[in-house]
């Protein structure tokens, strides 16, 4: 974690330079416009001058060009090493406990920030989000934070229903799919933030975080986030599929209501209902946004409060 924390500071030094490099692309940009003055020549109403104005350059809502920094470079590396120490320290609890390390709550929060972490690594392969590195990794470390203190349990051995190769499938891509959301979740936050920006610098008022000067356009951001959603999406589905085909195994029914089911089955329906919108009644901008910090704040909802409060078949959190 504490590697975590040095890249989680990192990441918001760079922030820091971010806002103040587009305060300076602003301040020398600024400025009236400048009035030069030609001599006349004469005329039958006598002599004159002509004022000739220069106008400054028209105002756009381009980003300011944002150069390599230094800190980002640093918490990228930070990144890396973290989520390798992570994924030791993974493998040596699966080693210990002689299975997948995903059995209980504390196992679930420790893979889970691990394929979080992961996911977001791989997508800075195809597309710049480094942006999102203070989220990533604030968000890992309060999940593993409330993980080792609250959530900690001793390595025990797996109940009957669990000791399953769908444990293995079903857990596995579950995690993964969250990982998506969680990227999700942080492009769509951006893209409010950038769709207020925006908003403002048309109305010709200045406003919102200079920071986002930086960042792409709410419409990028919402791209990227629906394309990356779709993919949770698809994977979401096939832990709903998975899971029912485990169930039957293990219980001899598909589908039983149990609160757990009930709750993974409102996350598929959110994110449908996103997807869909998007598609075919052309719900985009902020409403797409919204749907889309709401699926993932479900997808919290189901792993903290449903596993603490509420019993059923699911109840493995160990605790």
């Amino acid at each position: 974690m504490a590697v975590y924390a040095l890249a989680f500071i990192a990441y918001a030094v760079d922030l820091a330079k971010r806002s103040s490099s587009t305060a300076d692309v602003v301040e020398n940009a600024g400025g009236s416009a400048s009035v030069a003055a030609v001599p006349g020549t004469a005329s039958a109403g006598g002599y004159g001058s002509t004022a000739t104005i220069t106008p400054s350059a028209p105002v756009t809502d381009a980003a300011p060009r944002y150069g390599r920094s230094a800190s980002l470079r640093v918490g990228v590396a930070l990144t890396v090493v973290a989520w390798l120490l992570h994924l030791s320290a993974d493998i040596l609890r699966g080693l210990a406990a002689g299975r997948v390390p995903w059995a209980n709550m504390y196992e679930f929060a420790m893979t889970g920030t691990l394929v979080i972490v992961a996911v977001f690594l791989v997508a800075n392969l195809f597309v710049d989000v480094r942006f999102l590195g203070t989220f990533v990794t604030g968000l890992v470390l309060i999940l593993l934070g409330l993980a080792s203190v609250n959530f900690y349990v001793a390595v025990s051995p797996l109940p009957p229903a669990l000791q399953s190769v769908w444990l293995v499938i079903h857990v596995f891509v579950a995690a993964t799919a969250v990982g998506l959301f969680a990227l999700g979740f942080g492009l769509s936050v951006v893209q409010l933030l950038q769709f207020r920006r925006e908003s403002l610098v048309a109305g010709a008022k200045a406003g919102g975080l200079r920071l986002l000067a930086t960042l792409p356009s709410s419409t990028k951001l919402e791209a990227l986030a629906y394309r990356i959603n779709i993919i949770g999406f698809i994977l979401w589905t096939f832990t709903l599929m998975a899971g029912a085909i485990w169930a039957e195994k293990a219980w001899g029914r598909y589908w039983g209501w149990d609160t757990k089911e009930v709750w993974t089955f409102i996350i598929w329906v959110i994110f449908a209902g996103y997807i869909h919108a998007r598609a075919t009644r052309g719900w985009r901008g902020s409403r797409s946004a919204w749907l889309a910090i709401i699926g993932f704040s479900a997808v919290l909802f189901n792993f903290t409060i449903v596993n603490l409060f509420f019993k059923g078949l699911h109840a493995y959190s160990g605790l």
